[in-house]
């Protein structure tokens, strides 16, 4: 999170300062990763690409707090992954796993080694495990720091629903975790 400097950032970023969104840029975008790699491990890369080319066409427009940012951000980046989806659904392309192991690249990707070293990887697969919608807003209230209303308007469900959500999600992580041999 930026804190107390966000407005300052945010009105130079409106006003084209690429440093002033660079720090907007690099702020939120792991976190906005991570989010992705769960919502759409497929698509992730192409879906942030995206979220940012549309976040950067309707900047100027933007008002709010750096809360609202956040939570623009990712109902932004939510709707490229829905857009992607039903892209996809229209057009089928052909799994990873029927291309022939001699074509693909045989270096590792670069986000995703610094995400192994930072312990993420394994988090993140776990999250995997639950159900879509729990995985999602445990996401986006731990690492996009969001809070439950904006959660809520996110997801289009209930703050209520949002905080059974979380918690049933946080109880069966607990329990994936605990199989896994992973204190916390």
């Amino acid at each position: 999170m930026i804190g107390e400097g966000f407005p300052a950032v945010l009105t130079a970023a409106q006003e084209g300062d690429a440093a002033a969104f660079s720090v907007l840029w690099q702020d939120a975008n792991p976190s906005l990763l991570r989010y992705l790699r769960v919502l759409a491990p497929d698509v992730a890369e192409d879906a942030a690409a995206d979220t940012w080319v549309q976040v950067l066409r309707r900047l100027g427009s933007f008002r709010g707090d750096e809360q609202a940012w956040r939570a623009w951000l990712f109902t932004t980046s939510r709707r490229r992954v829905i857009d992607e989806s039903r892209r996809r659904s229209r057009r089928p392309t052909a799994r990873l796993s029927e291309v022939p192991l001699a074509s693909l690249p045989t270096t590792a990707d670069a986000a995703d080694i610094a995400i192994e070293h930072l312990s993420t990887r394994s988090a993140l697969a776990m999250l995997t495990a639950l159900p879509p919608l729990q995985a999602e807003i445990i996401l986006l209230r731990v690492v996009a720091g969001l809070d439950t209303e904006a959660v809520a308007k996110i997801v289009g469900r209930s703050p209520g629903a949002v905080r059974v959500a979380a918690h049933r999600g946080l109880r069966q992580l607990a329990q994936i975790a605990a199989k896994a041999g992973v204190t916390l």
